[in-house]
């Protein structure tokens, strides 16, 4: 009789940043991201994989409050990897990241990428200048965790004009990365938007109702009159942010919060 082989750590790392790469309508063994993965970790299959994501799923409260349930059955193991990288996101969260890099052998000079639609990609990131410290790669490996969470938990869209060029899509932080370090890695603290939605949040010069729709500065409303504050900003005035059903909502308190601090009534 054969014996189920057990979840290592690592693996469940690994399990981990797909899971907040990938929203719940995406877990499935014929997704390319959970078949290219699957691919690399010895002895599991891409329905295995997915399985490990849905079990992940039944422990994740932002689910839980949009209706979502998971799939039971999550391990202790799995309980305490998930509570560590939510407690201590800080440190874990670049962990996943390398343990995500080894699994694909990805070298130094590569940069890795996860698009749902595609699967893995990988592209040689530009020559850097003096070797980077530890603390340095572990800064850049969870700013690249966050851009792909945020960017794919959109759908890969900007959440207000629904641009779907990655290359111009910015994982903005609703509190800022400088004075609010404990969010910095949430999910919930970011917003995919185009680059120039991302410079007029980051200025207060655009924000979000508790209903999630675009608010205009009064700086933005005087300047209507011109043609590229109309179409890029007038236009989109009133309407609700583009959230997948199944993605996790943006903090509505972090909202509230850049409201009252940063954005220009």
């Amino acid at each position: 009789m054969s014996t189920r082989k057990r979840w290592t750590r690592d693996e469940l790392l690994v399990a981990l940043n797909v899971y907040h790469k990938l929203t719940f309508g995406q877990f499935d063994q014929h997704n390319p991201v959970v078949m290219a993965v699957a691919a690399k970790l010895d002895g599991r299959t891409p329905s295995s994989l997915a399985m490990k994501l849905s079990n992940f799923a039944s422990l994740d409260p932002a689910l839980k409050l949009r209706g979502i349930k998971g799939l039971e059955g999550a391990s202790a193991l799995d309980r305490s990897v998930w509570a560590e990288f939510h407690a201590h996101s800080e440190d874990v969260v670049p962990a996943t990241e390398d343990a995500l890099r080894r699994v694909l052998e990805t070298p130094d000079d590569v940069e890795v990428e996860v698009i749902p639609t595609e699967g893995v990609r990988f592209s040689r990131k530009p020559p850097s200048g003096p070797t980077e410290t530890t603390a340095e790669i572990k800064q850049r490996r969870g700013q690249a965790y966050f851009r792909e969470a945020v960017i794919n938990n959109f759908g890969g869209r900007c959440g207000v004009t629904q641009l779907t060029v990655r290359e111009l899509l910015i994982a903005s932080h609703i509190l800022p990365w400088g004075s609010h370090p404990k969010e910095r890695l949430n999910v919930q603290n970011g917003l995919a938007l185009s680059r120039l939605h991302d410079a007029a949040f980051d200025r207060g010069l655009i924000s979000f109702d508790d209903d999630l729709r675009l608010t205009l500065s009064v700086q933005l409303k005087d300047k209507l009159g011109q043609r590229a504050i109309a179409e890029n900003f007038g236009a989109y005035a009133g309407e609700k942010l583009h959230v997948p059903d199944d993605a996790a909502l943006p903090n509505l308190a972090f909202l509230a919060e850049h409201r009252k601090r940063i954005f220009r009534r």
